[in-house]
């Protein structure tokens, strides 16, 4: 999402001057000149490459144990210690610990099992030639497989049931996602489902909703209804970030913490009323201390983003709201399912 942009205009006016939208780092640079703005097709080698380094990466961290549960305060808290909710979270540190030491004490579960996890890869398919590039043909069941990446998902702009991005999609054999903004017709989504899935298999579609927090009661319900009434196969995620995205009068596009965890306390309402379910969620972050989302404990204003906004796209989680995020998630599991 950070490097390849879906544009409403192919063309913006800076400074006077007409040139090409930025698109993201895979289709033209940020700088606003008529050289950096011109598409590049090699640009998406380097993205093959930087993609690859970056799993190569993940993968050499997780076999040093950097996911191991054993050591669940390594995991950088102090960015969130002045939170009025501390308390609760260390609660949930100490129960990881706890939860663990009873499983091996019994002999339940391996050690090096803990400090092991799968690891999986998503990303839009926007760009249809690279997406196309990385697809191939598996010579044991002759499914048609993307190598890009384990999952793939059609943005909401790109869902249009007569659209080449649906076309690609429902030739392709992976995990397919479709993103789902507040326009979404109820009677469109079943006829895209059965279209990307006609066997009905389990696990193949995911439904990840962005559609604002003001927007969550009025719309989900009817979606949901939608798939139930069809008895559809769908696994049902939530993109709380995209549909609270606002702009400052200092022109900084942000999103409010608030916003995103009160999109999420809806959407989790909303399945349970439902009785659907929630299984996953997807967020735009970083691991650096960035200054692009307002709230959280750090208490991140609008006067405080230009002090280290580094974002060219989307306004990103920063690494302490982040850790705060997946805490507050915890307790929303943990409400859900009692």
């Amino acid at each position: 999402g950070q490097y390849a942009k879906p544009r409403s205009t192919l063309t913006e006016i800076i400074n006077g001057e007409t040139m090409p939208a930025y698109r993201g780092d895979c289709v033209n640079g940020f700088e606003a000149t008529p050289e950096s703005r011109k598409p590049d097709p090699l640009r998406l080698g380097k993205s093959y490459f930087y993609s690859a380094a970056t799993l190569n990466f993940i993968r050499a961290m997780i076999d040093s144990g950097f996911a191991d549960l054993h050591h669940p305060y390594s995991w950088n808290l102090h960015a969130i210690e002045k939170s009025e909710r501390w308390d609760e979270y260390s609660e949930i540190v100490e129960h990881i610990l706890d939860a663990i030491h009873f499983m091996e004490s019994f002999g339940g579960i391996d050690p090096d099992e803990l400090g092991r996890i799968d690891f999986y890869t998503s990303h839009e398919g926007l760009l249809l030639p690279f997406e196309q590039a990385m697809t191939r043909k598996s010579p044991d069941s002759g499914k048609y497989y993307n190598t890009g990446a384990h999952m793939l998902w059609i943005g909401d702009r790109t869902r249009g049931i007569d659209s080449g991005h649906v076309e690609y999609f429902r030739g392709i054999s992976n995990p397919v996602g479709v993103k789902l903004g507040p326009e979404c017709n109820p009677k469109e989504l079943a006829e895209l489902v059965k279209l990307l899935n006609p066997e009905n298999e389990a696990g193949k579609i995911i439904l990840i909703t962005r559609l604002g927090d003001e927007n969550v009661g009025k719309k989900l319900p009817l979606l949901i209804h939608a798939v139930l009434t069809q008895k559809l196969s769908v696994t049902w995620s939530c993109d709380p970030m995209h549909g609270n995205t606002t702009v400052t009068s200092d022109g900084y596009k942000t999103r409010d913490f608030a916003r995103i965890l009160s999109e999420l306390e809806e959407t989790f309402h909303v399945h349970r009323t439902c009785e659907s379910r929630l299984a996953g969620v997807h967020f735009e972050l970083t691991g650096d201390d960035v200054t692009e989302c307002t709230g959280g404990a750090q208490d991140i204003r609008d006067s405080n983003l230009s002090s280290n906004y580094r974002s060219y796209c989307d306004p990103r989680l920063n690494d302490a709201q982040s850790l705060e995020m997946a805490f507050l998630i915890a307790q929303l599991i943990k409400e859900n399912n009692t």
